[in-house]
Order: C-alpha cells, then sequence, then structure tokens
C-alpha cells in the first residue's frame, strides 16, 4: 500500500524505509536503518526527482501509480547515478516509457553501465546554469562533480525555493513517521549519524563540497530535498549548512581529545585511561575514548572530524601497527583528514614499532601538529611511561 508525505500543494516524498539493511554500501553499520528518498511533482507537468534502491521498489512504485492516478509521467531528473537512487530507473522507463530524462552529460554513459533501455532518445541534456521549466515551475541546475560521484548534479526549483540536493545534506537513519527535520529533535537524535554519513561518505571531498555550498550560498533556499534522512526547512538548513562548511574545510566541530586506542592485552588500554586521567586534571574533560578493536571505524572518522585533538596509542604487532588501529589510520588518511593537533602512545613488548610507523601516517594529514613526546611503554605502564604521559597531556593541555 502506498505511502506518500505531501510538502507542498505539488510536491511529494514517494521513498521508503529499511530497517533490516545491516551494511550501507557494505561497508558501514546502520543500526538505526535507512531511508532511500524520491521526490514527485504534480504540476501540468509531472516530475519525478531521482528513482531508489531495490530493497524499496514495491511501495515507490505504489506511491507513483498513487499519486499519478492514470496520468503519465512526463520527466525524470535524475541527480545521481548510484545503483541506491538508480537501481529502478530501468523500470521506471519500462512503466512510463515517455518519460524523458533530465540528466548531465556525464550521466548519460553511466546510465549505459548499468542498463540497456535507449537513453539516447529520451535524454535531456542540461549543464551548469541551465535552466528548464517545466509544469509551472522553473528548474536550474549546478553541476556537483565528485560530491561524491563525478557525474552529480543539483536541482533547483526556483519557483518554489527547493533544492534537491543529491547525496548533499543526507543522513543514516530510516525515517520514523514524519519526513521534517523540524518536526523532530533532528540535532540532537540524528547530527552524530548526519556527520558519520558525511564524513564517511563525502569527508574526502572538502574542496567540491566546498565549491557546492558557495553556489548554494547564492539561491533563496526555502527546503532542501536530500536523497537519505530528512526534509530539512526554517532554521534547520542555516544550521546544517554551517556544519558542512565546518566539516568541509576540516575544522573540529569542538576543542576537545579524541582517544583511539588499540590494547592487546590491557597495557595500552591502561595507558590510554592514565592519559584520559590526566588530561581531566588539567581541565580538560570534553574526552571521547574507543577501542578500536570494538568500534567500527565509521565512527572514529565521525569522531575525528568533531575533535580538535586525536590521541592514537596502539601496541606493535608483527613489527607492525595494531592492525584495527592501522586501519583506522589509513582511513583517516583516505577522508583527507587534515587541521588537527596530535599525540601518539605506543607499546611493545620487545621491538615498540607503532609510533614510528604511526607518525609516518599521520604526517600525511596536512595543517596538522605532531606533540611531543611519543609516550611509550613495554608490555606495561613504568614509572617512564607516566612522566611521558604526563608530559604529553601537558603538551595538550598548552596546544588548547
Amino acid at each position: 500500500m502506498y505511502n506518500v508525505k505531501q510538502l507542498t500543494p505539488s510536491l511529494y516524498w514517494i521513498g521508503g524505509n529499511d530497517r533490516r539493511l545491516a551494511l550501507f554500501e557494505n561497508v558501514y553499520p546502520i543500526p538505526q536503518g535507512v531511508s532511500y528518498n524520491a521526490y514527485l511533482s504534480l504540476g501540468s507537468e509531472t516530475v519525478l526527482f531521482d528513482t531508489v534502491d531495490h530493497a524499496v521498489s514495491g511501495v515507490f512504485f505504489e506511491n507513483i501509480a498513487h499519486l499519478l492516478d492514470g496520468r503519465k509521467l512526463d520527466y525524470i531528473i535524475v541527480n545521481h547515478m548510484e545503483p541506491d537512487h538508480c537501481a529502478t530507473l530501468a523500470e521506471t522507463v519500462l512503466r512510463y516509457p515517455e518519460a524523458k530524462i533530465v540528466c548531465n552529460a556525464k550521466t548519460v554513459p553511466m546510465i549505459k553501465q548499468f542498463f540497456d533501455f535507449d537513453i539516447d532518445s529520451r535524454a535531456v541534456i542540461v549543464k551548469e546554469g541551465d535552466t528548464l521549466e517545466i509544469g509551472g515551475h522553473t528548474y536550474a541546475f549546478v553541476m556537483a562533480p565528485m560530491v561524491h560521484w563525478p557525474e552529480v548534479m543539483v536541482t533547483f526549483d526556483a519557483t518554489d525555493g527547493i533544492l534537491f540536493s543529491a547525496d548533499a545534506f543526507g543522513t543514516f537513519g530510516a525515517v520514523s513517521g514524519s519526513i521534517m527535520a523540524s518536526d523532530i529533535d533532528f540535532a540532537g537524535k540524528y547530527l552524530d549519524e548526519a556527520r558519520r554519513y558525511y564524513t564517511n561518505i563525502v569527508g574526502k571531498y572538502g574542496v567540491q563540497v566546498m565549491a557546492v555550498l558557495k553556489k548554494a550560498a547564492t539561491l533563496d533556499i526555502k527546503m532542501i530535498c536530500p536523497l537519505h534522512g530528512w526534509v530539512l526547512t526554517g532554521d534547520v538548513i542555516g544550521w546544517f549548512i554551517d556544519k558542512y562548511t565546518t566539516w568541509a574545510s576540516y575544522q573540529p566541530e569542538e576543542k576537545g581529545v579524541l582517544i583511539a586506542y588499540g590494547s592487546i592485552y590491557g597495557g595500552t588500554e591502561n595507558a590510554a585511561e592514565i592519559l584520559a586521567g590526566m588530561l581531566a586534571d588539567r581541565g580538560i574533560y570534553n574526552i571521547a575514548m574507543y577501542d578500536v578493536s570494538a568500534t567500527h571505524p565509521s565512527y572514529l572518522v565521525s569522531e575525528a572530524f568533531k575533535y580538535s585533538h586525536l590521541i592514537f596509542a596502539s601496541s606493535t604487532y608483527n613489527s607492525g601497527i595494531f592492525t584495527p588501529m592501522e586501519t583506522l589510520l589509513v582511513d583517516l588518511k583516505a577522508h583527507a583528514m587534515q587541521n588537527r593537533t596530535i599525540g601518539l602512545v605506543q607499546n611493545g613488548s620487545w621491538a615498540p614499532m607503532s609510533g614510528k610507523l604511526m607518525q609516518e601516517l599521520v604526517g600525511s594529514f596536512k595543517n596538522s601538529t605532531l606533540l611531543q613526546p611519543v609516550a611509550t611503554l613495554r608490555s606495561t605502564v613504568s614509572d617512564k611511561t607516566r612522566e611521558e604521559l604526563s608530559a604529553l597531556a601537558d603538551a595538550v593541555k598548552a596546544s588548547m
């Protein structure tokens, strides 16, 4: 049975929720599920904005059929070709063969890679700054390459002030009831999942995101309709754009310390706990601690984007970095982590090597400062280790 949400007199949300999927993109845990958003405009001509993942195709097609009520579908605007948004494009075309597909030149070859229907005869190619008058609305198109695929664009309904933002401004989490962020405690309940979504999915492309935000600043946006998560209106728009600006510029949200530790038999964990206590003794209370073996890297990447100071404490393993810690540091490097103050703690029962190797990885984080000393323990914390941890705590305090 259909399940639609009316957003304006002529615009409807027609997406669906998946609460059974364990890993988004087969990588990121989504304990609260995920929504796949699509939108349908019912003007004098009908316009579908993107499609959905196969997982919610049943309700998606019921929603379209209910709202069209026998009318034809005139246009499909494809903002993003990733399968969680285009998987049902071919079936949509099969059901509504008269629909023209509005997309940019980079989208067409991607459609041909995924599907074998005739795109050339139905494509309406748009480029940066183009506008189309459809069904009483003026749609303007803004290219957003590498946010986070090369063909991505966003569509702005200049008539109603609605930005169809593709994957930008998305959030992990299935929608429960209202699709409007203003109807729920969005900041309180979903900021962490919004940050985790941004940092892991889009975080590598901060420069490109900033370019799109600069373009968006010239638009009179009254509503943002992303492809995942909640629709944004009112004060939430400015608040969320501010968050995106912070994340995209790789500036920390908060002054505070993330302590991520990788421990085998407890010695490194003990050192991390002692360091946390020493920081608190110095008046630093905004501390988040995680065991990298027990926490998925996507949460740690998100937390690293949040805090100003990052402490990595790792055992030496096979003459290298303890593998879960190495995974985290490689992940942070891949996501272009920068502008942070970093401290290191190494452990090695006979040949401590993790500190040197961690330095090589964090040395690639642009505009970042490595604090001294690198605290060292051999198996367990000694008096000398405590002195080095104390000196590291002093360095963190001084750098704040």
